[in-house]
């Protein structure tokens, strides 16, 4: 089992007012599994991405990854993990302005310490593997939005994490240019990356094989998709 989420709680303190914001989850996700969470605002599902993600920690319960115990981590214990399993995208790219995608996309091999040509190496390789080859010396404002997400998904793969944690990957594109990148995701996933998804829109979750629906703080429904959108 990958991931093992064991009646998580987490609840913020709002001056003296306590807010729970997740009322005991219980989720696991295997390896290679394709799985989007979806939930109305206010739901809980950023903070279960921010929990899944190593950006938070659970107020109660119990977080396995890859068989580490990530529930009372240290903060850059936290961060060695986020380094090491988890490849992040964002709805905003989050990309340097200045630097080229090929240096974009090295950026978490230069925090953990790998040697310059074994970095450029890994860079070239995963902005290959989406389709950008021919744009690596570009920087973001050279690219497109699609291009951009492409980067964004390129440095999130460079590291081989366990988990590829995509925040509503789409919502900065138009429909055609989504599905783009939606395409790219499924390649990753038949190749064997464990992808989980958070998203409002039904028709990107229907990518995924699984939709964990979230509502007031609980898991409302999992349930598996029967067919692939085309």
């Amino acid at each position: 089992m990958l991931i093992e989420l064991n009646d998580i709680t987490k609840t913020y303190e709002i001056g003296t007012v306590l807010v729970p914001a997740l009322k005991g989850i219980n989720v696991n996700v295997n390896k290679n599994e394709y799985v989007a969470i979806m939930g109305p605002s206010g739901s809980g599902k950023s903070t279960l991405m921010n929990i899944v993600g190593c950006l938070d920690t659970p107020s109660e319960g119990v977080y396995m990854l890859n068989n580490n115990n990530v529930s009372d981590m240290s903060d850059d214990e936290l961060a060695e993990i986020r380094n090491r399993e988890i490849g992040f995208v964002f709805q905003t790219f989050n990309l340097l302005p200045r630097a080229s995608a090929l240096h974009n996309v090295e950026l978490p091999l230069i925090y953990n310490g790998t040697p310059a040509a074994k970095r450029r190496k890994q860079a070239e390789e995963a902005l290959e593997r989406v389709g950008l080859a021919d744009r690596m010396h570009h920087k973001p404002n050279e690219l497109s939005g699609g291009q951009r997400q492409r980067v964004a998904i390129a440095r999130a793969l460079v590291n081989n994490p366990s988990i590829i944690l995509a925040d509503e990957p789409t919502g900065n594109l138009d429909s055609r240019t989504g599905e783009e990148i939606m395409e790219i995701f499924e390649d990753l996933h038949d190749s064997g990356n464990t992808i989980i998804l958070v998203t409002h829109e039904e028709y990107i979750a229907e990518h995924s094989d699984r939709i964990i629906r979230l509502r007031d703080g609980i898991v409302e429904r999992d349930e598996a998709v029967m067919e692939r959108s085309a």
